[in-house]
C-alpha cells in the first residue's frame, strides 16, 4: 500500500470514528430521554465539549437548539438528532464566501505546519479561482523541502496557472517578490503564496514569514490580502493556538 494512501486511510477513519462516536452518544442520550429537558440540553452540551468541539462552539450550538426547539414546537426527543444537523449545516454555510465579491488584486498567503496540505490547498484555490474566471499566479515560496517546488508547478499546470520559481534553497521572500513584480505587471487577479511547513513555535521560521508579509505589504500595497492557514482535522483546540501566532506572524 501506498505510504500517502495508509496515511489518509487512518485520517479518515479517525474523522469517521469521531463523528460516529458524537452520534452514536447524541442517539443514546436522545433514546433514553423522555422529554426534552435541561438536563437533556446539558447532556449533548457535555458531548460536544468532550468531543473537542470547543465551549464557544458548543453554546452557540445548544442556543441555536433551544431556539429551534422553541420555534419549531419539537416536542419529541428523537426529532433532535435531525434538527442538530440543520443547525451544524446552517453553521457551516453561514461561513461560505461568495467570490463574486472578492476584492481584486488579492494575493493569498498560505501557511501551516509541516503535512497539513497546503499544496493541494493551492492546487483547488487556484482551480475554484480559475473556474471563476479569475486570472491566477502561483509563487513557489516553499524552497526548503525537497521536490515542493516540483509539484506545486504540477498542480500549476493541472489547472492552468503559472508558477514564479526560483531553485531550491532560495530566499523565500525573494520568490515572493518576484511573484508580486510579476502579479503587477500581468495585472494578475489573484495571486497564491506556498510556503514552507513551519511550526508556530520555531521563532526563526516564523521571522522569516514575517519579512514575506512585509514584502507583500511593501510592494503590493494596494492589493487585499489574506492569510490562509491549513489545518489537520484532528488537531483540536491546538488549532487555536496556530491560528494565534501565525497571525501574529
Amino acid at each position: 500500500m501506498d505510504k500517502n494512501e495508509g496515511f489518509f486511510r487512518k485520517l479518515i477513519s479517525g474523522l469517521s470514528k469521531t463523528r460516529d462516536s458524537i452520534s452514536s452518544r447524541i442517539g443514546q442520550v436522545l433514546n433514553l430521554s423522555g422529554s426534552i429537558s435541561d438536563d437533556l440540553y446539558d447532556e449533548i452540551e457535555e458531548i460536544l465539549i468532550t468531543s473537542d468541539i470547543g465551549i464557544k462552539s458548543t453554546e452557540e450550538i445548544t442556543s441555536r437548539l433551544r431556539e429551534k426547539v422553541r420555534t419549531d414546537k419539537i416536542k419529541d426527543p428523537a426529532e433532535i438528532k435531525n434538527a442538530l444537523k440543520e443547525i451544524l449545516t446552517d453553521m457551516l454555510q453561514e461561513n461560505d464566501r461568495d467570490d463574486r465579491n472578492l476584492k481584486l488584486p488579492m494575493v493569498v498567503l498560505v501557511v501551516g505546519v509541516n503535512g497539513v496540505g497546503k499544496t493541494t490547498t493551492i492546487g483547488k484555490l487556484a482551480k475554484k479561482y480559475k473556474d471563476a474566471g479569475m486570472s491566477v499566479l502561483i509563487a513557489a515560496a516553499d524552497t526548503f523541502r525537497a521536490a515542493a517546488i516540483d509539484q506545486i508547478c504540477i498542480w500549476g499546470s493541472r489547472v492552468g496557472a503559472d508558477v514564479i520559481r526560483q531553485h531550491e534553497g532560495s530566499d523565500p521572500a525573494a520568490v515572493v517578490y518576484d511573484a508580486v513584480q510579476s502579479a503587477k505587471a500581468r495585472k494578475t487577479d489573484v495571486l497564491i503564496c506556498d510556503t514552507a511547513g513551519r511550526l508556530h513555535n520555531k521563532k526563526n521560521l516564523m521571522d522569516e514569514l514575517k519579512k514575506i508579509n512585509r514584502v507583500i505589504d511593501r510592494e503590493y500595497a494596494d492589493s487585499y490580502k489574506e492569510t490562509l492557514l491549513v489545518l489537520d482535522a484532528t488537531t483540536g483546540q491546538n488549532a487555536v493556538i496556530q491560528a494565534r501566532e501565525f497571525k501574529d506572524a
